[in-house]
This record gives structure tokens, sequence and C-alpha cells, in this order.
């Protein structure tokens, strides 16, 4: 696909994106968003992801269903978007997400236990990454989680952080130095 027809597509689908992260949950029967997330660590590893919609390396991970808890949710979204199997070591943080698509994110420290990587239609890349040698391209958002998931051991943060302009224009930069270089950006 050419790249004035990939910039073609763009507008519709950050226009969409803006509905949903300015308005999305101001809908009826819509409360507050749940999603868990996990820092899935390997020595000195890490898993992430690439989804299709907003390009930029992440943690995977998902919304919480109706009746799971925080815990069940992470094990199934990292299976369903990994194909990796998980232990969850311990809880690094909840996250009060607010402003620009305000949520609740609850990151786990994980382990894999089974499975093997692999891709899904959810997320078309997974890769392990050195500690050392993360991307540029992780959305920003991500970082302050990661780093507070890599001790083994100590209690969870509690945070409360404002997605405003600044991490607008930085998820948008990243998701176009990404679809620029066709995902090879770093």
């Amino acid at each position: 696909m050419s790249r004035l027809l990939r910039f073609a597509t763009l507008l519709p689908h950050y226009a969409e994106t803006a509905f949903k992260g300015f308005f999305g949950h101001r809908l009826p029967g819509q409360g507050e968003r749940q999603v868990a997330q996990a820092a899935i660590l390997e020595g000195d590893r890490v898993v992430l992801t690439l989804r299709p919609e907003l390009r930029g390396w992440e943690l995977p991970g998902g919304r919480i269903d109706p009746g799971e808890t925080p815990e069940e949710a992470v094990i199934r979204e990292v299976q369903e978007e990994t194909g990796l199997e998980v232990a969850v070591e311990r809880l690094a943080g909840r996250y009060r997400r607010l402003g620009f698509l305000p949520h609740m994110a609850w990151v786990y420290r994980c382990r894999p236990v089974g499975g093997r990587l692999a891709t899904s239609p959810e997320t078309p890349r997974v890769q392990w990454f050195a500690l050392d040698d993360i991307p540029g391209t992780l959305f920003p958002w991500y970082r302050g989680p990661l780093k507070d998931a890599l001790p083994e051991t100590g209690p969870p943060v509690e945070r409360e952080e404002h997605q405003g302009v600044a991490a607008i224009a930085a998820g948008m930069g990243i998701d176009l130095r990404m679809r620029l270089s066709d995902d090879e950006a770093r």
C-alpha cells in the first residue's frame, strides 16, 4: 500500500479514536473502563505487543470482563494476545488515567509458564525486548508501569495520571513513525 493511501486512511481512523477517547465513556451504559495489563518478564527481557489500530509498542492486556477479577483478566488477555500462559507474580500498580480515554489500569508483573509467543488478530506483532533496549516507540504511558513492575517484590503503587494534549501528541507521533517505517521504527 502506498504511503499516500496509508495516510488517507488515517483521518477517519484518528477521528474515530478521538471520539472514543473524548466521549466514549460518556455514552449510556458505560461505567469506568477497567483494564488489566501485564509486564511479562523473563530474565532481562519483556514482551511487548503492537496493535493494528494505533501503532506503537505496549504491554499486553485489555478489558476486564463482567464478573472477572483483574488477575483472571490479565491471564486471559495475555494468552489471547501473545500465546503465552503466565503466572501472576504480583500487582505492580493501579493507574487511574484521566483525560483522554479515562480508565483504571491494573498492571501485573508476570512470568511465562507455558505456551509459545504468537501473534493474534488483536496483536499482529509480539516480541521480546531486552530491558536495556526498550524501543522509543513504546507508548509513554507504559514506561512508568513497566518500571514499577521490575522489582520482584514490593507493594503496588497507586498513581493518577492525566492523559492530555502532550500524551495525545506523543501517541500520534509514535503512530506516524511506525506507519512510515512499516512498523520497524525503534
